[in-house]
């Protein structure tokens, strides 16, 4: 078994405040070696020299140890990822539009202003958007809820009127009505695969855009007896949830980070989360296996039962549990969510250490782990994961109510700095000004202020 070190040394920092948790091994190791285990035993010498600043001087560190966010690298990174790319990227043709909401989102996230982009992301998405409804990966591809909910929040994170209006409401309205499933679910495309991924992309699309809830007169669902886009969507999501707790793409498969945080950012959608997730989800269950999604002494999560920690669940994970935690405290006003000691039912400073030490490339972009390279995708989902370490987000009844709308309840949430909060631990005061990142919404994971212009602008479109 390795020696276990508790202290390491720390660039420019003379008494660095890092929990032995996060500098040693585990105490307890079982013997059995195999393949899985080697693997996890590999990833821990891999990330042990970073979580204690002992890899060289790459980044400044702060009195808690922790490296400081090199701001102006990834904002290097991602503009350059939104200029032409190699020819070698040709294979990623069809996740064009998830390239664009990548880098648009963690820009933002960064406090950069992106208006730049507007004329540009515009010409390139309205290509891909189909007379039939929706937006392919490409152009000439078939519509497929994954980019087209990518293209829609790149829509609103760009904003202006005339960047929104680009999408065809009714056309989308109409394609939407063809994956919508007679078991509640959806498919991703019309004969398409069904998941939970189709049922949360669809409901972000209708509840951000103002679609009407009914279904369109010529949907496959109708001759199942159902009604409208909600109807049996729940029930679907409810039997994704496995044995372990977790939550499967589809019912009868195995339980995975990313769609545990679709399925309850779908369901904060359709109602109250202390009312709605309890009713369809084993609550107790699931909060048991996303606690064991977390390792020490890396601090991040992994996506699934004996996997490795990878950046992107800083998210998928890590994201799910500021929903879980309004299932559990209910409805908060400010007063209440600033006086709350220490509602994190996860480690924050664990995943603060992970995304900080071991997932920033010294040349700009975040990774999945230390012998990874930066990519779009890791780099704003690790950045979505510390947003929302610094900010407290909760349900709150009063939010939302100035501009009434269907599914009202994926607006009525507000956010806290952490840093506004009487907490008792050194949590809040971790990340330093300089570190900060603007919050993100919990549930259409882009920036406030962008949810809420173009709902404001969608809710001014009384019909199609």
């Amino acid at each position: 078994m390795e020696d276990i070190v508790e202290t390491g040394s720390i660039s420019g920092c003379d008494a660095p405040e890092i929990d032995h948790l996060f500098t040693a091994w585990p105490p307890l190791q079982d013997e059995l070696k195999t393949e899985t285990s080697e693997l996890q035993d590999d990833t821990v010498r891999e990330c042990l020299p970073f979580l204690k600043g002992s890899t060289g001087p790459l980044f400044d560190h702060t009195e808690h140890g922790l490296p400081s966010l090199a701001r102006d690298k990834h904002i290097h990174f991602l503009r350059g990822s939104l200029e032409a790319m190699p020819a070698a990227f040709v294979g990623f043709d069809a996740s064009r539009p998830w390239i664009i909401y990548w880098a648009l989102t963690a820009l933002r996230l960064l406090g950069e202003d992106v208006e730049e982009y507007r004329e540009r992301v515009t010409h390139t998405f309205s290509s891909m958007q189909n007379d039939t409804g929706g937006f392919g990966g490409g152009h000439g591809q078939i519509s497929h809820c994954a980019p087209s909910y990518a293209v829609v929040l790149s829509l609103a994170l760009i904003g202006g009127t005339d960047c929104l209006d680009l999408i065809d409401r009714k056309a989308l309205w109409h394609w939407l009505g063809q994956v919508k499933q007679q078991d509640g679910g959806f498919q991703v495309c019309v004969e398409g695969e069904e998941d939970v991924r189709g049922g949360y992309c669809a409901m972000v699309m209708i509840s951000l855009l103002g679609l009407p809830l009914s279904l369109p007169p010529d949907a496959p669902a109708r001759r199942g007896g159902l009604e409208s886009f909600v109807d049996g969507l729940p029930e679907y999501l409810s039997r994704c949830q496995t044995y372990e707790g977790g939550i499967s793409g589809s019912p009868q498969t195995e339980a995975h980070g990313a769609y545990a945080f679709c399925a309850l950012a779908c369901l904060s959608i359709l109602g109250p989360p202390h009312e709605i997730i309890p009713k369809y989800l084993n609550i107790n269950l699931l909060l048991s296996w996303l606690s064991e999604r977390q390792y020490a002494p890396e601090g991040g999560f992994a996506g699934r039962t004996n996997k490795l920690v990878d950046g992107c669940y800083s998210h998928w994970v890590g994201g799910s549990w500021p929903l879980l935690e309004a299932a559990i405290m209910g409805p908060q006003t400010a007063g209440q969510a600033r006086e709350s000691s220490d509602p994190s039912l996860y480690s924050r400073d664990g995943l603060m250490r992970y995304v900080l030490a071991c997932c920033q490339s010294e040349y700009g972009g975040l990774r999945d782990k230390p012998s990874k390279y930066p990519d779009g995708y890791h780099t704003c989902y690790t950045l979505a994961g510390l947003s929302a370490t610094q900010h407290y987000s909760y349900y709150n009844e009063k939010a939302g109510h100035e501009i009434p709308t269907v599914l009202h309840d994926a607006f009525q949430w507000a956010s806290l700095p952490r840093s506004s909060m009487s907490e008792t631990r050194n949590e809040a005061r971790m990340s330093t000004a300089d570190d900060r990142l603007v919050a993100i919404h919990p549930i259409f994971v882009i920036p406030w202020s962008a949810v809420e212009s173009a709902r404001s602008w969608f809710k001014k479109k009384e019909s199609f």
